[in-house]
């Protein structure tokens, strides 16, 4: 029975190996090293980069060019039969040792770290022909490098532009390059700090110098690069001066995408932030308020009122807005209710109340449009309380009364 075929095992894919200027096996001791330790090493541009084996392609320690003293052989460390051969970097604040397996690679080692940090092919070393134009392609490639690589506080403004960026975004450092007003290749130096409560500018001149940029201060000082101008700035003013990097603006309201209901399309929310509670509803902007919504209470069924009056009754309606009154356990009159005279309420209220009677039935002759208002007017209640209610049944009945009185006098009066 034949077996299932397995399917092909794909290969990992591994991350591309770095491109260095020249790489090698280098052992190396820092100043809190009690020994060597060998690593596959690499230089590109001002770096040298430390990797665990050559098939790596993530380092594990890098070491920076740009505070370059010098370099200096060293005397074979231990036996006098230790192969190696070594030789000392030797930084502003720091001094690194390494060690190599033959005086080639320690030659090689030296001109390719001389060549990216005085941006010249040494003259000075035992090298091969084909070893200085190795180094002579390297240099070309730092050079093209350094045309496009400028630091992140390098601006392109003017010496008043620059004054200004730092005084209003101090937060932002406080040392800034851009242009020589003069023009050509030469570099400016804008700082900003502030002495007893007053703020001092001050700016320096950065003269191009074929690959170097000399800081023209009391002694000139020869640099590599524009990182290393910086450098020079921020080391030699014990950190006061920090390079300047304008903060991209932030946004404040969260938002998301979110999809329509209706049509599907991906759409822009965003959640404004809710304020504290307060005892009603925000008002719309720009708007009139909102009232906040009345609450509905359940009326028992002997306190349930009559339907309301005909839309087509001419009734007062105030039109001002009703004062503003918080009433405990009390009845308001609804705005849209009849209004009534006080004068005649208050002396019908102090008449003894009488139960609601039934409307007589239609007197023959009233028209019927008429009658059906009057019939439906008396089964009417206006108002919640059982008193109001009772008023205006007998009031509604005194009416009906005396329009049939008037009916029928006219009537017989007519005949």
């Amino acid at each position: 029975m034949a077996s299932a075929l397995s399917p092909p095992r794909v290969p990992k894919h591994k991350g591309a190996l770095p491109s260095h200027y020249y790489e090698s096996f280098l052992e190396k001791k820092g100043p809190r090293d009690q020994d060597y330790k060998k690593f596959w090493a690499g230089l590109q541009g001002c770096t040298l980069y430390f990797y665990n084996s050559n098939r790596d392609s993530q380092h594990v320690e890098k070491l920076g060019l740009t505070a370059f003293v010098r370099l200096t052989d060293e005397a074979p460390w231990g036996s006098s039969r230790d192969p190696g051969f070594y030789f000392s970097l030797v930084l502003r604040n720091q001094e690194i040792k390494f060690k190599v397996e033959s005086l080639e690679s320690r030659e090689m080692w030296k001109g390719f770290i001389l060549t990216v940090v005085e941006m010249r092919v040494p003259s000075n070393l035992t090298l091969l022909p084909g070893h200085l134009y190795m180094m002579a392609e390297a240099l070309a490639k730092e050079e093209a490098r350094r045309t496009l690589e400028v630091p992140s506080c390098f601006l392109k403004v003017s010496r008043l532009e620059a004054q200004l960026l730092l005084e209003r975004y101090p937060d932002c450092g406080n040392l800034l390059l851009r242009p020589s007003g003069d023009g050509g290749d030469d570099v400016s130096v804008t700082t900003r700090q502030t002495f007893n409560g007053t703020s001092v500018v001050r700016h320096y001149k950065v003269k191009h110098e074929g690959p170097k940029y000399v800081i023209d201060v009391e002694e000139p000082f020869s640099c590599a690069s524009l990182d290393a101008v910086v450098d020079y700035f921020v080391s030699h003013t014990n950190k006061a001066l920090v390079p300047f990097l304008l903060d991209e603006d932030y946004e404040k309201v969260l938002g998301h995408v979110e999809a329509d209901k209706e049509n599907g399309e991906s759409v822009w929310v965003a959640r404004s932030t809710p304020g504290a509670p307060g005892p009603g509803p925000a008002p719309a902007s720009g708007g009139p308020k909102q009232l906040p919504p009345v609450p509905i209470t359940p009326v028992a069924s002997q306190e349930r009122s009559a339907p309301l009056l005909n839309q087509e009754e001419n009734y007062v309606i105030p039109i001002g807005d009703a004062p503003a009154a918080n009433y405990v356990n009390e009845d308001v009159p609804s705005r849209s209710r009849p209004v009534l005279n006080p004068r005649k309420l208050a002396k019908v209220q102090a008449k003894p109340l009488k139960p609601p009677v039934a409307p007589k039935p239609e007197p023959k002759g009233l028209h019927g449009g008429l009658a059906k208002k009057l019939a439906v007017g008396s089964m009417q209640t206006l108002f919640p309380s059982t008193g109001l209610a009772d008023l205006t049944a007998e009031l509604a009945e005194k009416l009906q009364r005396r329009r049939a009185l008037e009916h029928s006098a006219g009537h017989a009066g007519d005949q």
